[in-house]
């Protein structure tokens, strides 16, 4: 069986992408340096809680933005930034983090998520939005799926998923694998292109310039779901998600009409 380890390797396949997660982290604490942050816990672990940003004046809504990393690497702290869209067009932004694998699988830390959503929605009112990148886009996902949905889920109005892993039946045959430990059946059950299709607006999101395997994930999601999906020119898998930072950008446009 062949190996796709290669095919789902993104920072080597970046110019300089190994310098991305340094330059996430130092936007994300010059944004927090003048910035009001609140931070409130879902659950009891460590990782579970989420930072909430609220925009002068009452919000229109709330976006909840959930990061990436295969599951296994990174928190809501490298992200803050990816608000400043959102804020300037006057919706509250949440950020939440989730336990990492090898400690937990996939199918917890979906759970998690609903949860997260539930614990925003306790806080905040009116529409809410999701999104999030790359394993983040498989959970914003999965909030769209009758086994997965929060309870708040009445009040989510679109999800836009950025570079989504919505089919997981490959990642068994990378070395990730050693991590995740997904097996056929928590494949069929936490990939959200084989759930039916939701009765949430879904728009895909992805970028051009991403390695074939991301743009086979979210064709594959776009078309079971029967929904928009956005080939963003020129953007990779790390700056796809700077859309976010713009209030006027198409992204934006995307997730908050």
């Amino acid at each position: 069986m062949q190996d796709l380890s290669s095919e789902y390797q993104n920072a080597a396949c970046i110019p300089d992408g190994a310098d991305y997660p340094a330059l996430w982290a130092a936007k994300a604490a010059a944004f927090r340096a003048v910035s009001a942050v609140e931070t409130h816990t879902y659950g009891p672990g460590e990782r579970e809680a989420y930072d909430l940003l609220r925009p002068s004046g009452a919000a229109r809504g709330t976006l909840v933005f959930i990061h990436g990393g295969y599951w296994m690497e990174t928190d809501r702290s490298l992200w803050s930034h990816l608000a400043t869209g959102a804020l300037s067009r006057g919706w509250a932004v949440a950020l939440p983090s989730y336990d990492l694998c090898p400690a937990v699988r996939i199918a917890t830390i979906t759970r998690q998520a609903s949860a997260a959503v539930d614990a925003v929605a306790s806080m905040t009112s009116g529409s809410l939005r999701l999104s999030g990148h790359s394993a983040g886009g498989h959970l914003v996902a999965r909030m769209a799926c009758a086994d997965a949905a929060p309870a708040a889920v009445a009040r989510i109005e679109r999800i836009v998923p950025i570079s989504a892993l919505s089919n997981l039946v490959p990642l068994m045959r990378t070395d990730m694998n050693a991590a995740l430990h997904i097996d056929a059946a928590e494949a069929a059950a936490e990939s959200p292109f084989l759930h039916p299709r939701p009765s949430i607006p879904i728009h895909v999101w992805v970028g051009g310039a991403e390695r074939p395997a991301f743009l086979d994930q979210s064709r594959w999601l776009s078309r079971a779901w029967d929904a928009p999906l956005t080939i963003e020119r020129g953007r990779h898998h790390f700056d796809v998600i700077e859309g976010l930072e713009q209030p006027d950008s198409a992204l934006m446009q995307a997730i908050l009409g």
